[in-house]
């Protein structure tokens, strides 16, 4: 694995990891991905309870035609970052690459259920997640973080763009008649036309892409084998990227 920063040290202060994002913004790189040749995507989440340090971070791969599982790893640790908004990769991180290290199969690509550049300092979980192992990235998000769209055509597969300022940070995308469109942003190696591209190809009738849907399980699957009275309407840690399933959080 190539990292472009070798750990995420725990004793950061809000203020140095804001400046790290910043500097490692500028490592980031936008180029269009050919979708079409992607054979295996993976995703990608953590779970945990509200007030609790215990984490469950996973990642799922799968076929991208099928779209059938081929790969899976999870792993239960404890988070050292405390949890601050707009600075959730240093919290989640560590345990994902934990849960990278396990996996037999590397994918060619990777749906994190987060935001990449659609983040105040364009520089979400999605980015760093994707820039660690310089693996082509996409963030797919439950609710804005940041900026304002228009609500996209009633269709599948429409979107419009995500907007801070003029500039265009994101897609909200629709996957699902009548439902809450996602929104889709770049991580690294991809441009906002593959991320949408690659998106849409993962999704199969429901709000979320599969590859979501199966992190989400595998995570939550994991948490609840190991705290049995953790039941479907357990309280998560509300996270910024919205919530778990296909609704959202927030």
């Amino acid at each position: 694995m190539v990292h472009a920063a070798p750990d995420i040290p725990s004793d950061l202060t809000p203020r140095q990891a804001k400046a790290l994002q910043e500097q490692l913004r500028g490592q980031l790189v936008i180029e269009p991905l050919d979708v079409p040749t992607i054979e295996l995507v993976a995703g990608a989440d953590l779970s945990m309870n509200l007030y609790s340090s215990q984490v469950f971070a996973g990642f799922v791969v799968l076929r991208a035609d099928t779209l059938e599982v081929v790969d899976q790893s999870v792993v239960e640790t404890e988070a050292r970052f405390p949890y601050i908004p707009g600075l959730l990769s240093f919290r989640e991180i560590p345990a994902l690459l934990e849960a990278w290290e396990l996996l037999s199969t590397r994918p060619q690509a990777l749906i994190y259920d987060g935001h990449g550049y659609a983040h105040p300092r364009r520089f979400g979980i999605a980015c760093h997640l994707g820039l660690l192992p310089d693996l082509p990235t996409v963030g797919c998000a439950k609710s804005i973080l940041v900026g304002h769209s228009d609500p996209p055509p009633n269709r599948i597969g429409e979107h419009t763009d995500l907007i801070v300022n003029g500039e265009v940070i994101g897609a909200a995308l629709r996957t699902r008649p009548r439902a809450n469109p996602i929104y889709v942003s770049i991580g690294h190696r991809c441009d906002l036309h593959s991320a949408i591209q690659l998106v849409s190809r993962c999704c199969r009738g429901y709000r979320l892409p599969e590859t979501t849907r199966a992190a989400h399980q595998l995570v939550n699957d994991a948490r609840r084998s190991r705290q049995p009275e953790a039941g479907p309407l357990a309280v998560l840690e509300i996270r910024e990227t919205g919530g778990s399933g296909d609704t959202p959080k927030s």
